[in-house]
């Protein structure tokens, strides 16, 4: 598996080492990993910046697809079942690596639409998004959604998951590519944060109305400029800091303004709740109504460099590495 035992630049500090199969408990499944999803918590992890890995030994990926090959007792999955889920990376077990643990409560069975590649790149991405729009935010059907960084896995997981609500979708993103892409995943308008001053161009958008809910996984400047553009009764879904900081919150403007800041974080939700959310939104997957949208798929071998294309531009759409053949 790809592992670092103190932090760094991956591609400074990861390496491939040999290291024992893990001894399986209830509700856990070891799996045979075909295909693991990148996400920025690999980068920031490996670089000694994320909360839930405050010590080496690193072992990154967070989300893997592959086929059972033991389970704990009394699981409802069987040897041989093609599964996706997310690993117990804090506890040594993460995705780039031949074998790895899922949480029973947080696998499930591949979608019959997907493809190896697009099951590792679903459900963290797609729980992120439902946790925000569904769970924290509220968002209705024929309300206004804003997605910031909406070029990244979350970002079109949010654009599709808000179509699928019934939203009027506006994304942001920074590069014509990106934009395009974007529209792809289904936006019903597109924003450069490059050219444009966002808030005006939402406000003309929506009739001066503003935007319901803002989905930001950017915060930072932008994330601050958004709330101008908010509306009254307005949410702020509050899901990460890609820029190196969170937006600054002003509570006399969300006082006097009516709206709110809700805060999105995956692990802080019960194993119930993540039943049914996973299971409402493979159902959605079963009949297309979402897809993951790969961006690039790297090599078991490239594995630092694929994380290290987080820190720089990454290309639009889910990063995901093919660890064995089918």
């Amino acid at each position: 598996m790809w592992r670092s035992t103190r932090f760094g630049a991956p591609r400074d500090v990861l390496n491939l080492e040999e290291t024992q199969l893990p001894s399986l408990k209830k509700g856990t499944l070891l799996i045979r990993v075909m295909a693991c999803g990148v996400g920025l918590p690999d980068l920031l992890m490996t670089k000694g910046v994320y909360s839930l890995v405050p010590q080496p030994p690193v072992t990154p990926g967070q989300e893997v697809a592959g086929e059972v090959v033991a389970t704990g007792s009394g699981s409802s999955f069987a040897v041989g079942d093609r599964v996706m889920g997310i690993t117990l990376f804090t506890r040594g077990s993460g995705g780039y690596a031949d074998y790895a643990m899922t949480k029973e409560s947080r696998s499930r069975r591949i979608p019959s639409t997907f493809s190896d590649e697009e099951a590792a790149g679903f459900l963290i991405a797609y729980r992120t998004a439902y946790a925000a729009l569904v769970e924290r935010a509220a968002l209705a059907c024929n309300e206004v959604l804003l997605v910031l960084g909406a070029a990244g896995s979350s970002g079109v997981a949010a654009i599709q998951l808000g179509k699928a609500l019934g939203a009027t979708v506006i994304a942001v993103a920074g590069s014509g590519d990106k934009r395009a892409f974007c529209l792809s995943a289904g936006a019903n308008h597109v924003l450069d944060y490059k050219t444009c001053d966002i808030p005006t161009e939402v406000l003309r958008i929506t009739a001066n109305n503003g935007a319901d809910v803002i989905f930001d996984p950017v915060g930072g400047e932008l994330g601050t400029k958004a709330l101008k553009c908010i509306a009254r009764f307005g949410r702020l879904a509050l899901i990460g800091f890609a820029s190196g900081s969170w937006p600054t919150l002003d509570p006399a403007d969300m006082v006097m303004r009516n709206y709110s800041a809700v805060g999105v974080f995956l692990g802080g939700f019960s194993a119930e709740e993540d039943v049914i959310a996973f299971d409402r939104l493979c159902e959605m997957a079963e009949r297309r109504a979402l897809k993951t949208l790969i961006g690039k798929v790297g090599s078991f071998a490239e594995v630092p460099e694929i994380i290290h294309l987080l820190e720089s531009n990454p290309p639009p759409g889910k990063l995901v590495v093919r660890i064995a053949a089918s």
